[in-house]
Formats: C-alpha cells, structure tokens, sequence
C-alpha cells in the first residue's frame, strides 16, 4: 500500500517527539479516535490521553470538544484533497481518464485496513443541527470536492465539445458517484465498489458526450435523399 493511502485512510500515529505541540498532538488524537469510534463515542479524557497532553492543554487551545473535532475535521479536509487530487491527476493526461481515474485512487482507500467510510459524512451524521461547526466543516469539504470535480468536468467538457452547464451538472453527478460508493464500500466491505462506480461513470460520460452530427445522405438514384426528405432533380 503506498503511502499516500496510508495519509488518507487514518491519521498516523506520531511518537511525542515528532509532535512537540500539544495543539497538534490533540489535534491528531481527536482525528484518529473519532475517525474510527464517532464523535459521541470519543470523550476528551480519551483525547488528551491518547494526545500524552494535560486536561489543561485542551482548554488552553479549544472552548470545547466541538471546537476540537471541527478544527480536527478541517485538519483532515486538507489532506485528504491534497491525497485525492494528487492521486486523481498521475491517473492520466486527459479529463476522462482523470475522471475515471477517481475511482481506482477511492478503490485503493478502500481497501486499506484504516477505512472506516468518509469521515464528513460520518460526522454530519452524528450531528443534528444543520448550524453546527462539525456540520459546516462537513459541507466545507463537499464543497471543494465538488469545486476539484467540477474542474475536471469543464475539462472534459471542453475536450468533447459539450455545453458548460453539462459540466455542472455531471461534477454534482459525480460526486454523488463517489459518496455512494464510499458508502457502499463502507457497509459492504468490498472495495470493488469503486469498480461499480467507475463502470457508472463511464457510461454517463458516454450519455452525455455530442454525438457527432450525421450526414446527409445522397442517393445515386434519380432523385437525392437529405435528411428524409426526397429532393428530384429538375425536369428539362
């Protein structure tokens, strides 16, 4: 498995030394427990433990355990889209194979033994107010997944001759794509659901790709057929 899986499946664990802030040390406990047990199964006792950092360290920095999973979550966001768009781009040169790409680069975190689904999702799910900060980092990196997505379907958009607003459309379809094999993968347990996903993928952008424009057709006979219409020639 290569390391870059590795960063976005679950936090790593970091000997004290490596981490000499008790910010960061509590930041990367936080992420790792509530990762894999939930935000309400995760207790700050458990966090400042797992973090070696004092009870006092984790008033100094967060007003409360909210705080504390949002900043976590917001830690998380930025590597696992710097993870995903670096994977998605080295998966080919064009838009499409980058798009389908996506999915070889899901079915590897898939298949990696710290996966336990998306961790906004899971949040956003234990959370029941749409104002909460968890809520909110949750639909902050919806938003740029989307954005990242949204890139590459202009892309391909461009390349195969398509309107914009197809684009946009496609990147909300995508991404739905991908949460739904995530989810998929979580529950199942079988990384081939990216597979499934990938296949879906490639029939959408079949679907929606122009369909070059088909030519008239001429009829040696006496008279010209053009678009189903007969068309004779002049009688002298």
């Amino acid at each position: 498995m290569s390391t870059s899986t590795i960063a976005a499946d679950a936090p790593r664990a970091a000997a004290p030394e490596a981490l000499p802030d008790a910010r960061e040390r509590l930041l990367e406990a936080a992420e790792a427990l509530i990762y894999a047990g939930g935000i309400h199964a995760t207790g700050v006792d458990a966090i400042v433990r797992a973090a070696g950092a004092a009870r006092k360290s984790f008033y100094t920095w967060f007003e409360s355990k909210d705080a504390l999973v949002a900043a976590a979550l917001m830690r998380r966001d930025e590597r696992w889209m710097r993870w995903f768009a670096e994977g998605t781009m080295k998966r080919g040169r064009t838009p499409r194979t980058r798009l389908i790409g996506m999915f070889d680069v899901l079915r590897e975190w898939f298949a990696s033994p710290g996966f336990h689904g998306c961790a906004f999702l899971n949040a956003a799910g234990e959370t029941a107010s749409p104002d909460d900060p968890v809520r909110e980092v949750a639909r902050l990196h919806k938003a740029r997944l989307l954005a990242f997505v949204g890139e590459q379907c202009a892309a391909w958009a461009q390349a195969a001759g398509a309107d914009r607003r197809v684009a946009a459309r496609l990147a909300r379809q995508w991404l739905i794509l991908i949460d739904g094999a995530i989810g998929v993968a979580l529950v199942s347990g079988a990384a081939d659901a990216a597979l499934d996903a990938r296949a879906a993928g490639q029939q959408l952008l079949d679907a929606l790709a122009p369909r070059p424009a088909r030519l008239p057709r001429v009829s040696r006979a006496r008279g010209a057929v053009q678009d189903g219409h007969k068309v004779g020639r002049a009688r002298r």
